[in-house]
């Protein structure tokens, strides 16, 4: 489908602290977008404003905050926006059995709630312009739910699902709804994602102890990213594929980045499920 540019081209980025906010805000400016990036952490605006932007503060979890994120970018730019781009999230190591209600909750708010109370404040202006574009950026496991990250599928198949939604129920606007599947990236979403676990306690009595251990250092010591080796990108890759669904007139459904989100993709919708069950299962005994 054919969809109009974006005019003017503002956008509002999320979770610029580092990796592929950061390095979509960076891109965007270069290319002639005004953008307003969004970071949480006072140190994390102070050094987006060293590099030359304008941030502004967004707790996507506040809904105050979200409120006043909203304010001040439409205030910027005198009342219009061409784009947003959630990008804000992180990920979780549990066993579902092993995730209390509070990490569901946690994760949820962020990945999801946020994400779309934040999207829903632009949607009646961008229905007014007449255009506007946006960006989700989900997973790879957001098609394909993988043994201890559960968790964090959940989250990313309901960004898919609300992403489908919006974009059929937008589907006379002007509104374009873009979904970004990165894979693995080199940025500290692994590193990140140790921490967060951490912050939840280990069940002593879960069967995966061991492994949550294991698998929680290799994280923090960059293990992870070693064995990911040739598949993966920078985070300027991901950053093209967005800048690519702002400016095409008909920007991809789905933008897929790396070696290993196109193979998920495949695996999810061309093998059986009993042997996809098959193969996960065989690699989960060797691990644990």
């Amino acid at each position: 489908m054919k969809y109009p540019a974006v005019i003017p081209k503002t956008v509002l980025v999320t979770g610029c602290s580092s990796g592929i906010g950061l390095a979509t805000a960076r891109l965007l400016l270069e290319r002639g977008w005004q953008v307003a990036p969004t970071a949480r952490k006072a140190a994390d605006l102070e050094m987006l404003r060293a590099e030359g932007f304008d941030p502004i503060a967004l707790d996507v979890t506040d809904s105050a905050s979200i409120e006043a994120a909203a304010d001040t970018v439409l205030a910027r730019f005198g009342g219009q926006l061409g784009a947003v781009v959630n990008n804000a999230g992180f990920g979780l190591t549990s066993a579902i059995e092993d995730a209390p209600r509070a990490m569901l909750r946690d994760i949820f708010e962020v990945n999801v709630f946020g994400l779309q109370e934040l999207t829903n404040r632009f949607i009646p202006l961008f229905r007014k312009q007449g255009c506007g574009r946006i960006v989700n950026v989900s997973s790879v496991l957001g098609e394909l739910s993988l043994p201890f990250a559960g968790v964090y599928s959940a989250s990313k198949f309901a960004v898919e699902a609300l992403s489908d939604a919006m974009r059929r129920e937008l589907f006379d606007s002007g509104v374009a709804v873009s979904i970004i599947q990165p894979g693995p990236i080199e940025t500290k979403f692994s590193e990140n994602l140790a921490h967060r676990t951490e912050r939840y306690g280990l069940n002593p009595d879960s069967p995966f102890t061991a492994f949550y251990k294991e698998t929680i250092e290799t994280r923090k010591t960059g293990t992870a990213h070693r064995t990911a080796g040739v598949f993966m990108k920078p985070p300027e890759a991901v950053a093209e594929k967005i800048l690519n669904c702002l400016e095409s007139p008909r920007p991809p459904i789905r933008a897929r980045v790396t070696a290993v989100a196109y193979f998920g993709a495949f695996v999810r919708r061309a093998l059986p499920a009993a042997l996809v069950d098959a193969v996960m299962i065989s690699q989960l005994k060797k691990r644990i």
